[in-house]
């Protein structure tokens, strides 16, 4: 068995963040979860508030925070794109000035620090699948600009404390990942569909829906976040945690309605600015040095996913923004 460490969670209380709290107390880790709850709330984790070696703290990650950790898992950032562009200064604040504060906690504990970057660093891609080693096709002015630039600017300040002040730091680029406990109104593709094909209404794609994107489910994701905190000590990243299958939304649609049992129609919308039109992960470093690949076929997942949400009361979920 691993010795038990202190382990800081920033965003735990958000999606992947609860689910990565929820492994680490069951590995018996001592887990700070640090939120904000903009876009999570509290019964994410209320499952884990009796636990001897969980701890919740409500705070906002653009504001230092002094603790004595292990390691860091920063999740912390809205990461669906009505909620990031509600406040994008905001947003921009949270990534940038989360990394320079968990940073700062790493070199002063003499931490390991993870960064959930995002498959959005590689913008709208002119190279397919995306490998690691390309640089990106980002507009920095664009409305996406403040999630993609400031993850962009999280992974430097990352690598620039690995080089100039021997932090031991990781990172992850994060690609559309979906399964139980997203939050209904976060605006998501998945969340979107399922939403609509349970309440009977129309399912909303943007464009014609032959944009492709690729669905990791949740459970994969975390092991993957995890393989990589606990990874080779020479191998800090970036790497890629995503699901290689590809589907167009329309083919997520019709799979959705599908499980669902659903007479919900497909209505197009048009295409909001800078979406991008293929997304797929080139994950061959992944299995090379974390041995990790994704098992959950997209069926069962989705499958996993509608269980969840016909559990659950909507009335009890508040939309973070007037988006939703």
């Amino acid at each position: 068995m691993s010795s038990i460490k202190r382990i800081l969670v920033t965003g735990g209380a958000g999606f992947l963040g609860s689910h990565l709290c929820k492994r680490l107390v069951e590995q018996n880790h001592d887990v700070i979860c640090l939120d904000n709850f903009f876009t999570s709330q509290k019964t994410n984790v209320e499952h884990l508030l009796g636990k001897s070696n969980f701890e919740l703290l409500r705070h906002d990650i653009t504001h230092p925070i002094f603790l004595e950790v292990d390691e860091v898992y920063n999740l912390a950032c809205p990461a669906a794109p009505g909620h990031y562009q509600y406040n994008p200064i905001k947003t921009m604040k949270t990534s940038v000035l989360g990394a320079i504060h968990v940073l700062g906690l790493a070199k002063r504990c003499r931490a390991k620090v993870l960064q959930a970057s995002t498959s959005e660093v590689y913008g709208d891609p002119e190279i397919h699948p995306q490998p690691e080693s390309y640089r990106g096709s980002v507009n920095p002015v664009g409305p996406r600009s403040c999630y993609d630039e400031g993850k962009r600017a999280a992974e430097t300040l990352f690598a620039d404390y690995h080089r100039q002040n021997r932090v031991d730091t990781r990172i992850v680029r994060i690609f559309n990942t979906y399964g139980p406990r997203m939050h209904p109104y976060d605006g998501r593709v998945v969340s979107n569909f399922i939403r609509q094909a349970l309440h009977g209404e129309d399912i909303t794609i943007f464009g014609d829906g032959s944009q492709t994107r690729s669905f990791c489910y949740r459970d994969d994701l975390v092991e993957g976040i995890i393989r990589m905190m606990n990874g080779p000590s020479d191998f800090m990243g970036p790497v890629n945690l995503g699901n290689p299958g590809e589907f167009t939304i329309r083919e997520l649609a019709e799979i959705v309605l599908e499980l669902t049992g659903s007479k919900s129609k497909i209505i197009e919308k048009p295409l909001p600015a800078d979406d991008p039109t293929r997304r797929r992960p080139e994950i061959s470093l992944a299995k090379e040095k974390l041995d990790w690949e994704p098992k959950t076929p997209l069926r069962d997942g989705l499958s996993k996913t509608i269980q969840w949400f016909q559990s659950i009361r909507m009335e009890d979920y508040r939309a973070p923004t007037p988006h939703y």
